[in-house]
Parts: C-alpha cells; structure tokens; sequence
C-alpha cells in the first residue's frame, strides 16, 4: 500500500468500516503505520485512538472485534475502505452501526416537541398548549390520565379510527408533561434504550 500519510498533518488516514455482508456502513475510524501494520498482520482492526493517543484494537474490551475481509485504498491513496465481519454490536452504545439518520428536520415528533416548547417560553392567549401549561403540572397530569382512560376506553372495541385518534390526544398530552417537568421523548427513549 502506497498510502499517503503525510496528507494529514497527525499522520493518520481515514478508514471507512463497512459489513462485508450487508454493506451497511459501520464507523470511521483512524490508522497511522503501525496501527495498519498490525491490522494487516492479525486480520483484526486496529485504529489510533486521537483522544487517547495510542494504538487500540477495535474490540479490546468488549470482545466485539472487526475481522478484516478486504482493505481498499480511494484513488487519492489517503482513505482506507476496510470490509470487516463484525462480531458484536460496533457502537458503543450497543448498536450495529455508529451511524444514526440525521432526518431531525422530517421527524414531526420533534417538530412537535419543538412547537410545544415555543408554547411555553412564549405563551399565547388563543394556545391552548399555553393555557396548560398556566394551569400547572396537576392540570397537565390530569388531561394524561383522562387521555389514557379514554384510550384504554377505545382499545377495548373495534373502531380502529376512534383508538387512534385517544391514542393520539395522549401522546400529544404527554409530551406536553414531559416539557413541564423539563424533559423530552428522548429522555425517554434513551431509557428504552439502555434496557434493551
């Protein structure tokens, strides 16, 4: 390999990660010399590691390595694309890919949230968002309650359109507690996540 490492003023090249099998993109990492010396050598990746300025082996802790399965240099010769058999999750939040979608501006969950925040720093007479949230965190805990009996109400019979739409009216409703007490979905997503 004929790799360009003087490119980077660090000496270190970029190594796109990708699932020999499914061809999703896994994570990007960095190799200097010897860390693509070692790779090469045991089939496994080993990355420099910028924050802790070392040599790591990808795996080292967790047992999740990356076997290598073909190394490619681009046509500038300063960017590795390095096929791997991933044994384990990649990310360290326990996921596959260290890749998530940045589609923030499409989610209308977050447009939402975004909205009912508004409604709160700027409260407006005719808002009925803002009007909860004057009356206080029993009042918006009360309409989840009643929102959720009203959902409960719906699943038990067979009309699909009036189940959704309770179901509809309590999320909205939560997300409206959850701004009270100073959180977002997220929050709770992210314990969802942390239990699986």
């Amino acid at each position: 390999m004929k790799l360009n490492y003087n490119k980077n003023k660090d000496g270190l090249v970029p190594a796109i990660i990708q699932d020999d099998k499914t061809l999703k993109v896994l994570m990007l990492g960095y190799l200097n010399k010897e860390s693509l010396s070692l790779t090469l050598s045991s089939n496994v990746v080993h990355f420099y590691s910028r924050t802790k300025k070392r040599i790591w082996k990808k795996g080292e802790e967790s047992g999740n390595e990356l076997r290598v399965v073909s190394i490619k240099e681009d046509c500038d010769i300063d960017t590795l694309l390095i096929k791997v058999n991933p044994f384990g999750p990649v990310c360290h939040k326990g996921d596959d890919t260290c890749f998530e979608e940045i589609n923030k501006s499409e989610n209308f969950i977050d447009k939402l949230e975004d909205i009912i925040e508004d409604r709160k720093k700027n409260p407006s007479e005719s808002s009925y968002i803002s009007s909860l949230f004057k009356k206080g965190t029993n009042k918006i805990a009360q309409k989840v309650g009643e929102e959720a009996i009203e959902m409960v109400i719906e699943a038990k019979d067979n009309n699909s359109k009036l189940f959704l739409n309770e179901s509809a009216d309590l999320l909205f409703h939560y997300l409206i507690l959850l701004q009270e007490k100073g959180y977002k979905i997220e929050d709770v997503v992210n314990i969802l996540k942390s239990r699986n």
